[in-house]
């Protein structure tokens, strides 16, 4: 995945020293996944948030050492400890595409808040411009809507609503049965049907964006309830025909016979 701005690099060893010194400043946003993955943390926060006491970066630099989500997490962490709800409103509005996503992350944290106020607080960083901070978001508050499968769906339903092609599709990424680098949801595992009331809006929705993200909702729920999802995508189609449908109900049945 890239940005428009810049073609970046594929791979960590890719990077050129320059760029990779430029990234871990904050002087350039990620244009790849390689490139969020590889710059460096620590550096970030000390030039984002210089003043933090000696305790607050040695917890930051032991976060450094972790898998990316547990990383991120930690240094929201951290950055609530030391500056509280202040720190979300300098972090959300940082160039940097990391920064803000420890803005996720902290609103992940953030003790307190019932999940209407929590979605309300993630929203912007769901419709960042920056494929990484939208990422950020639905991993940093997926905990929080699983443990209350019924309001988030009640609540997110009216995303699908949305102009935002990336709020649409939050809507359905953030509760994939499966997902990627998170736990998965036993519940939606079960009982796909929960989730119609967010699929069947998005089931000929214009955005390949969107798309793909109902497409892979399904393929998930295809490895445990794949009769099921035969005839959702078999009525879809009769219900609902066009190229739109057609691509999701290709990438749903993909891996089945």
């Amino acid at each position: 995945m890239t940005t428009a701005a810049r073609k970046g690099a594929g791979r960590a060893a890719d990077i050129p020293a320059a760029v990779l010194q430029a990234l871990s400043r904050g002087e350039l946003p990620s244009a790849t996944l390689a490139e969020a993955l590889a710059l460096d943390q620590a550096t970030l926060l000390r030039t984002v948030f210089p003043g933090l006491p000696p305790a607050a970066l040695a917890a930051a630099d032991t976060a450094c050492t972790l898998g990316i989500l547990k990383r991120m997490d930690a240094i929201a962490g951290v950055l609530l400890a030391h500056h509280g709800a202040a720190a979300i409103a300098t972090c959300r509005l940082h160039a940097a595409d990391t920064v803000r996503g420890w803005a996720c992350f902290m609103i992940g944290r953030q003790p307190g808040l019932d999940l209407p106020t929590r979605l309300q607080a993630i929203r912007p960083l769901a419709d960042d411009p920056h494929f990484g901070v939208r990422e950020w978001a639905w991993m940093a508050v997926r905990p929080h809507l699983a443990a209350d499968l019924d309001t988030a769906i009640a609540h997110l339903a009216a995303w699908t609503d949305s102009p935002s092609d990336r709020l649409r599709r939050f809507a359905c990424e953030a509760l994939r049965p499966r997902g990627v680098w998170c736990a998965h949801i036993a519940a939606l595992k079960r009982e796909p049907a929960r989730m119609l009331p967010i699929l069947a809006p998005l089931r000929a929705d214009p955005s390949t964006y969107v798309q793909d993200s109902v497409g892979n909702w399904l393929n998930d729920a295809a490895k445990d309830q794949p009769d099921w999802v035969r005839q959702h995508c078999a009525q879809w189609q009769r219900d609902t025909p066009g190229a739109a449908t057609a691509r999701i109900c290709q990438r749903a049945l993909r891996n089945l016979a």
